[in-house]
């Protein structure tokens, strides 16, 4: 919700406008007005979810559409193929849109956030879901230094890492106007999702080269992008997130030895994420927390 001015403003404000020739104050009236009107359009705030096709993004954007009020932009690289998408917009009509973006292409990420601007205006909540573990042929998570590849570390470190923080770039502007307007937050709020394994403090087990390394990344480039933030005093908090071993396409092939209670359904490693990111304080800007909302060691 938008706070009331001081009335010294107001009052300052009022002598502005009575100096106005007509024109122009009819011009300044007729944008506060459009303002005004897309403030309400879109109450409940606007949140985009970015790798929404399938997995933990899916379920991001079905809670969302379930449980809050606002809209929801939903961006995969193929949204002819996304069949949980389509399903959801047949349900949901208005409130979702679905946008093409591809994290290794920057300038499907800069026609998305132009989209967005022209549609929404702002953005109350970014979710960066996407990321790679393993794809046949093409990437395997390393258990020795022997079977390292350079493509492999670059691929890795392109979608984990890269394309994420590309799309808080492009997304910025519209991240600052949605910081406490929209929902009864009083910031917007941006949350990656990261893993415990691209922790430092926490690496005992080493192996996963290149998924470690570009999770770190990650989490230092988040870290980066609060810090920034705050200087600037932007509304804007930056959190990391670890879901836990969630049952994915991403974690299938890795599933046999997880602890029966330790793999998680999307539903409610979702739940739990979701909980923290609707919750988030700009004293959370910069942290790194887990699924049930312990802070994890850098």
């Amino acid at each position: 919700m938008y706070k009331l001015r001081p009335l010294l403003f107001l009052n300052q404000q009022c002598s502005s406008m009575a100096a106005m020739k007509p024109l122009r104050l009819m011009r300044v009236m007729s944008q506060r007005a459009s303002l005004s009107s897309s403030a309400g359009k879109w109450e409940g705030g606007v949140s985009m979810v970015q790798g929404a096709s399938r997995g933990i993004g899916l379920e991001f954007v079905k809670q969302l559409l379930e449980k809050e009020k606002g809209h929801v932009v939903a961006s995969c690289r193929n949204p002819e193929g996304a069949t949980g998408l389509h399903h959801l917009k047949s349900k949901f009509g208005e409130r979702l849109s679905v946008l093409q973006l591809d994290v290794t292409n920057e300038s499907t990420i800069e026609q998305s956030a132009k989209s967005i601007g022209k549609r929404y205006g702002s953005l109350n909540l970014l979710i960066n879901a996407s990321g790679i573990l393993s794809i046949p042929q093409v990437l395997q998570p390393e258990t020795t230094l022997r079977k390292v590849e350079k493509s492999s570390l670059m691929l890795a470190y392109e979608v984990n890492a890269v394309g994420p923080v590309l799309v808080i770039k492009h997304m910025w502007p519209l991240l600052k106007d949605g910081g406490g307007s929209g929902t009864d937050r009083d910031v917007a709020v941006v949350a990656n999702l990261s893993a415990r394994v691209g922790s430092i403090g926490d690496n005992r087990l080493g192996g996963w080269h290149s998924y470690r390394a570009s999770k770190t990344a990650l989490n230092q480039l988040t870290r980066n992008i609060s810090v920034e933030f705050a200087r600037r005093k932007d509304p804007i908090t930056c959190i990391l997130l670890h879901p836990g071993t969630v049952d994915t396409d991403l974690s299938k092939p890795f599933q046999r030895n997880v602890p029966e209670n330790k793999l998680f359904t999307t539903e409610f490693s979702v739940q739990k994420l979701l909980s923290i990111i609707l919750n988030a304080k700009s004293h959370d800007n910069g942290k790194f927390f887990a699924w049930d909302g312990q802070e994890i060691p850098w």
